[in-house]
C-alpha cells in the first residue's frame, strides 16, 4: 500500500509539472515555483511545522477550502457542501474550513460549528505551515480556489490526498453561454477555462463531479484522472399540501450565477406573455440573491421578486409549478432537486434536466421553446392527475438518485479508498 502511494505521488509530480506548463507555460511555471518556494521558506522560518500524529491515535483530519463559507440560502452548491461536511463529520473526520475571501461573519462561523467544522481565522499560509503535516485530505472547491491553492497545499500538506471539487465544469457552462449569445469573448474564455480545468483535474488526486454526464466528459478529456460522482444531496421531504390551494410559478436562483439571470429574462420576455394571454392570473415568483439593477430589469406585470428567502418551504408549498428555463449551464440543478424533494412538479429545459435522471412526462416536463414551455405549464394547471403523477415520481427520483446514503458511499470512496 505504501509503495503504491509513493509511486502514485511520483506519477502525480510529473502530471502536476505538465499541468502547470499547460496552465502557465515554461516561464510562468518557473516563476510560480520560485514564488511558492519563497512563500514557503518565509513562513516555515517563523513557524515550527508539526509532525503528523502517530497512526491510530488521532482522528482523520480534512481541510476544506472554498471562496465563501457555505450558506444554504445563497446557492445550491452551498446546500451540497453542507451535506458533505455533515457526512464527513458523522464518519469521524475532524474538519477545518478556510474561506478564501477571509471575511467570514460570526454567523457563518456559528453555522460551521453546528456542522462540527472549525473555521480557520488566521492566515491560511501560516495555518498550513503549522498544521499541514497532520492533514490527511484537502478538498479544493471550484476552479479559482483550486488554481490558487493547489501548489501551496502540496508544499504544506505533502501527505494529504488532494480532492478537486468542480461543483460544475466551468468550461462547459461558459461554452454553452457563448453558443447562446454568439459572443466570441465568451468562447475564448471557455477555451481558457477548459485548459485550466483539465490541467487541474490531471494535477489533483481525485476530482469530484456532480453527474455521470460530467464524469463521461472527463473520462474522454482526461482519461488518466480519478473521478468520482458526488451529486446534489437532498432528503425527500414530501408535499405540505396537494394540488388544490396552490397557484403561481416559482423560480429559485441567484443572479450572481449568469444562467439564472438569463433564464428569468428569457422566461419573462418569451414565455410569460403566452401564459398570461391564456390565464392573466398566472404569477411568476422569483427567489434568490438579485442585485438592484437586475431587480429593476425584471419588473414586469405578473412577476413578484422575493430576493433571498431564508425559508423556501412556504413558497414551495403554495406554488403550483416550479420552472427551470435555463438556456445554458452545467452540473446538476439544485433548484430542480429542491422542488422535487417537496413534491412540486417541474417544467424545465433539456439543459436544466441534464444529469438529473429525468424522463419527459414521467418525472418532469421538458420544453425548450417558449410555446412548448407555456403549453407544459398550462397542462399542469388543468390536469390534476398529471400533477400528482409528476409529484410522486419527482419524490422517488430524489430518493433514488440524490439521497444522503448514495452521496455518503461516493464521498467515502473519494476520501478514503486506496488508489487503483
Amino acid at each position: 500500500m505504501e509503495l503504491r502511494w509513493r509511486l502514485r505521488r511520483i506519477h502525480l509530480l510529473f502530471r502536476r509539472l505538465a499541468s502547470s506548463i499547460a496552465l502557465r507555460g515554461w516561464t510562468g511555471t518557473l516563476r510560480h515555483i520560485r514564488r511558492s518556494k519563497d512563500a514557503f521558506d518565509e513562513t516555515t522560518s517563523r513557524t515550527a511545522v508539526l509532525r503528523p500524529p502517530a497512526e491510530g491515535f488521532a482522528p482523520r483530519r480534512a481541510l476544506v477550502i472554498d471562496s465563501l463559507p457555505p450558506d444554504a440560502t445563497r446557492d445550491s452548491g452551498s446546500m451540497r457542501l453542507i451535506q458533505m461536511l455533515r457526512l464527513l463529520n458523522g464518519s469521524g473526520w475532524r474538519i477545518d474550513f478556510i474561506a478564501d475571501d477571509g471575511h467570514a461573519t460570526p454567523s457563518a462561523e456559528t453555522r460551521l460549528a453546528e456542522l462540527g467544522v472549525r473555521l480557520v481565522r488566521e492566515s491560511p499560509l501560516r495555518w498550513l505551515a503549522q498544521q499541514g503535516n497532520a492533514i490527511n485530505a484537502v478538498m479544493l472547491c471550484r476552479l479559482p480556489v483550486a488554481d490558487q491553492y493547489l501548489d501551496i497545499v502540496r508544499h504544506r500538506a505533502p501527505a494529504a490526498r488532494i480532492i478537486f471539487d468542480t461543483v460544475d465544469l466551468h468550461f462547459i457552462r461558459e461554452r454553452r453561454a457563448a453558443e447562446i449569445t454568439g459572443a466570441q469573448a465568451l468562447l475564448r474564455q471557455a477555451n481558457r477555462s477548459r485548459r485550466r480545468e483539465l490541467a487541474m483535474v490531471e494535477a489533483c488526486d481525485i476530482t469530484l463531479v456532480v453527474s455521470d454526464d460530467e464524469r463521461l466528459i472527463l473520462e474522454r478529456e482526461a482519461p488518466t484522472a480519478h473521478v468520482e460522482v458526488v451529486s446534489n444531496i437532498h432528503e425527500a421531504h414530501g408535499r405540505d399540501q396537494g394540488y388544490h390551494g396552490r397557484s403561481g410559478l416559482l423560480f429559485v436562483g441567484g443572479f450572481g450565477h449568469p444562467p439564472n439571470g438569463d433564464a428569468v429574462r428569457w422566461f419573462i420576455a418569451d414565455v410569460l406573455p403566452l401564459l398570461r394571454e391564456k390565464d392573466p392570473s398566472i404569477i411568476l415568483h422569483v427567489a434568490g440573491d438579485i442585485d438592484e439593477e437586475s431587480r429593476r430589469s425584471i419588473e414586469h406585470p405578473g412577476v413578484i421578486v422575493h430576493g433571498r428567502v431564508a425559508d423556501l418551504r412556504p413558497l414551495l408549498a403554495s406554488s403550483l409549478v416550479s420552472v427551470a428555463p435555463l438556456r445554458f449551464g452545467a452540473g446538476v440543478k439544485g433548484k430542480v432537486n429542491q422542488a422535487m424533494s417537496h413534491g412540486l412538479p417541474v417544467v424545465l429545459t433539456e439543459i436544466a434536466a441534464e444529469g438529473m435522471h429525468l424522463n419527459d412526462g414521467k418525472e418532469a416536463l421538458v420544453a425548450n421553446t417558449p410555446s412548448a414551455m407555456a403549453d407544459a405549464i398550462l397542462r399542469l394547471h388543468r390536469d390534476e392527475s398529471l400533477w400528482m403523477a409528476l409529484s410522486e415520481a419527482g419524490l422517488e427520483n430524489v430518493r433514488q438518485h440524490f439521497s444522503v446514503e448514495r452521496a455518503g458511499v461516493a464521498l467515502s470512496r473519494a476520501m478514503e479508498h486506496p488508489f487503483e
